[in-house]
């Protein structure tokens, strides 16, 4: 055992008579999933009556359980110091405002620079998350989309939240330019998202299999061959608010992937150019804290790129909504 794991022990009641130990045990572990006292137990590191027990054993109360929490370790990523804006932090979460530009997590052929790397270096208090010394990251932000992004730092926070985005508890807004000028001032696109069914680095409606994907819109602002919306995604599908836009006549200014490659005015070329990246920003995410269960929200503010992308588009000619 090392010095460094921590030893609970307690006493079964009796009302938990008769119940599986994976699910008996939950009751005493909080932040820990089924999954994860599953293993523990098929490891050896609880004990029922000083002996091993499978999942599936019926305990019968009053039966001394103790348990072995194994001290983190830690993750084969090295921490890094990047400049990263931490917009809130406490012993649970962080509130990041991710630039664009930034990988979230290391990956094939990228290793370095990521928000993890940052996020090693910047938080001194991670506890571990499925025993390893990281930063729980819940949901991802596209390479070149920038804003909010709220990350665990410890396994009851990241449960938690694993299971908000799951049941679709956490409320997400976002920013982008767009390309054309949209009539309608708000709406609802909706439709099934899945790869694409040739080019398998693009997402599509017109997947062979696609799962729901719904996203809300406004209209901020119009311009003269652009527009300025607010999009509110209530399903968490990959580049789900890009496909959308793009599907339905009206791309997400400098998009590579989904976007135009000739733009309708000399004005929308000069935005994307000084842009240079899709012009997407999650601006507001809103979720049940994991500690005091309150519903608390962030906002990112817009990012500089935006905002002078958006002064080359009002010089050109604005239109009121």
């Amino acid at each position: 055992m090392n010095k460094e794991d921590k030893t609970e022990t307690f006493i079964v009641p009796a009302e938990l008579s008769g119940k599986r130990a994976d699910i008996a045990l939950s009751h005493f572990l909080e932040g820990h999933t089924r999954s994860q006292i599953k293993r523990l137990i098929e490891e050896k590191l609880i004990l029922v009556g000083g002996e091993a027990v499978k999942p599936s054993r019926k305990l019968e109360g009053g039966e001394l359980v103790r348990v072995t929490l194994p001290a983190p370790t830690p993750l084969d990523v090295m921490p890094e110091d990047i400049p990263l804006d931490i917009l809130y932090e406490d012993d649970y979460i962080a509130i990041v405002d991710k630039p664009p530009g930034m990988t979230v997590h290391p990956g094939a052929g990228v290793g370095s620079g990521t928000l993890v790397n940052a996020l090693l270096f910047r938080c001194k208090d991670l506890s571990g998350i499925g025993g390893k010394i990281r930063p729980g990251i819940v949901h991802r932000l596209d390479k070149d989309t920038s804003g909010v992004m709220v990350v665990a730092k410890n396994d009851v926070a990241h449960n938690s939240l694993v299971n908000q985005f799951k049941t679709r508890a956490v409320r997400k807004k976002y920013l982008a330019i767009v390309e054309g000028n949209i009539r309608k001032e708000s709406g609802v696109f909706s439709s099934m998202i899945g790869r694409h069914p040739v080019d398998r680095k693009k997402m599509s409606s017109k997947a062979r299999s696609g799962r729901e994907s719904l996203t809300n819109w406004k209209v901020l602002k119009r311009f003269e061959d652009a527009s300025f919306v607010e999009a509110e995604p209530r399903t968490g599908r990959t580049h789900q608010i890009r496909v959308h836009f793009s599907e339905n006549g009206y791309p997400i200014l400098a998009d590579a992937v989904y976007g135009y490659k000739k733009h309708k005015s000399a004005a929308v070329a000069s935005a994307a150019k000084k842009i240079g990246r899709q012009a997407l920003h999650a601006s507001n995410i809103g979720f049940f804290h994991p500690h005091t269960q309150e519903f608390v929200e962030f906002t990112a503010p817009l990012p500089l790129d935006m905002s002078e992308a958006l002064n080359i588009l009002a010089e050109s000619g604005e239109n009121s909504l």
